[in-house]
């Protein structure tokens, strides 16, 4: 006899408190970005009223206009971009071949190296910035994207390589045998029959490597004076004077940058779910 026949009333009482605190999670999470939304569609002088006179004032898209006319964030974007792709692709590969050996073969001090590669991943960033700082200025690599994809290499690699060693433990030993078997050599076993097989893994370590790069702000203040990438200009704006913020336009910046992600995780959300719970479970 389940609770709903026992005890309608205990039932119905723990379901509407469930969904009540659903609802206040949802808000919680939602509210901010749905203030931001509507700053973002509102003219400067309307962010001064009362909430009630604030929702329901016209709506305008100028704040839009103005950001993407702005010479600064259209490079922002760019450079964002070449930076968290960079970097995302850079740590795959590495990151790839580095758990395939983790994870396949038996060698003295493996587990040291993973407790190393998990105390790296967690490292505060502003405790490696100064010696950074000085190497990237003695490679030249100052105010660059090389550089600053060299630096986000630190918290990508490490993260990337944690998730997919768990990943290529749980993949069948059968299928590297039967391709050498066929005559395929290791990187052709890696490439032709393992990667397929470790898609979900690679989209998922992708996806939140790239989220991470898109995001980062610290390095890209520390690194870059000019080329710098869309956080560090959002930061940035001002208005016509020292004492004018443009929080319209700074909000319309913000979603712009949001936006993407969102809808990569949308696209992917599958693809995420099984490469996060892969290698969670053992059968």
């Amino acid at each position: 006899m389940n609770l709903k026949t026992k005890n309608p009333a205990l039932y119905y009482l723990q379901r509407a408190a469930f969904y009540l605190l659903v609802l206040v999670i949802a808000f919680y999470l939602l509210a901010p970005f749905f203030w931001a939304v509507l700053t973002s569609l509102r003219s400067p002088g309307d962010l001064f009223l009362q909430p009630a006179q604030f929702i329901a004032a016209e709506t305008t898209f100028q704040n839009y206009t103005q950001v993407f006319a702005n010479p600064n964030f259209q490079r922002g974007l760019l450079y964002s971009l070449i930076v968290a792709v960079g970097s995302v692709l850079i740590s795959l590969l590495i990151g790839s071949f580095a758990a395939y050996a983790l994870g396949r073969f038996r060698f003295k001090g493996k587990q040291i190296i993973m407790y190393v590669i998990l105390a790296v991943s967690v490292f505060p960033q502003i405790a490696v910035l100064s010696g950074l700082y000085t190497l990237i200025s003695a490679l030249g690599l100052y105010n660059n994207p090389v550089g600053l994809i060299l630096t986000y290499l630190i918290f990508t690699i490490p993260f990337t390589v944690w998730v997919l060693t768990s990943f290529v433990r749980d993949i069948p030993g059968e299928l590297e045998e039967a391709a050498l078997v066929d005559g395929a050599s290791p990187l052709q076993t890696l490439f032709l029959v393992l990667f397929p097989v470790m898609m979900p893994a690679l989209v998922t370590t992708g996806l939140l490597a790239f989220i991470n790069a898109w995001n980062e702000y610290l390095f890209a203040l520390t690194f870059t004076s000019t080329n710098r990438t869309v956080p560090v200009v959002i930061a940035n704006y001002s208005g016509a004077t020292q004492f004018d913020q443009p929080w319209g336009q700074i909000m319309a910046a913000s979603i712009v940058v949001t936006i993407p992600l969102i809808i990569l995780v949308l696209v992917f959300q599958r693809n995420i779910v099984s490469g996060l719970t892969a290698g969670a479970v053992k059968g």
